[in-house]
């Protein structure tokens, strides 16, 4: 079997893939997050995907990588990084749609085979006061998150509607794609035994 390498430090990630119950281990990819000028969301998330593959290939080895970009009406959101900057997030995207690209790509041995994806979740927020707001980030800092909470937590809590093909992938890692094409590349989820 093909060792399997998840090149991400980001734990959201690695507890998704662990879902999958394959063997795996993780490497912090070194990769340059900055845009290109002029480069939408979709093609800067495809484009770092592939890059984090690339930056730890192995012999033998099957790379994942994956990126998320967020926007609102084009612009890029990060992660906030802080309690100030998170609620300024929040507060901007208040009655708001923002629209998540979440890239993700396999890359076999040194490139001899890559498959790459964007899979694209449309959050609509609901309107909150900043008090609510604000109880919010205190209970669920979410500092580390593009776009400043967690679907996963109480983030719910603050959107009207989630538009996606994969639930997953709005946490950071679009796992139904990632299965399908760890089975093209020879490793099934359901093929493994324990």
């Amino acid at each position: 079997m093909n060792r399997l390498i998840l090149a991400s430090s980001s734990r959201y990630r690695r507890d998704l893939l662990a879902r999958l119950g394959l063997p795996f281990e993780t490497i912090s990819p070194h990769v340059n997050e900055t845009p290109d000028p002029g480069e939408l969301p979709a093609a800067l998330a495809a484009r770092l995907a592939l890059a984090k593959a690339k930056s730890i290939h192995r012999d033998n080895a099957i790379a994942i990588g994956s990126d998320q970009v967020a926007s609102i009406d084009g612009q890029l959101l990060g992660k906030p990084g802080n309690y100030g900057a998170t609620l300024d997030q929040l507060e901007a995207c208040q009655g708001r749609e923002v629209i998540f690209h979440t890239a993700a790509c396999i890359s076999v041995g040194h490139g001899q085979y890559t498959k790459e994806h964007v899979d694209l979740t449309r959050v609509r927020f609901a309107p909150h006061s900043r008090v609510e707001l604000e109880r919010y980030v205190e209970k669920e800092p979410a500092y580390d998150c593009a776009g400043g909470f967690k679907a996963e937590g109480l983030g719910v809590v603050l959107f009207e509607a989630i538009e996606s093909h994969d639930p997953t992938a709005l946490i950071g890692l679009p796992l139904i794609w990632l299965a399908g094409a760890l089975r093209e590349a020879g490793l099934d989820p359901l093929g493994v035994s324990d």
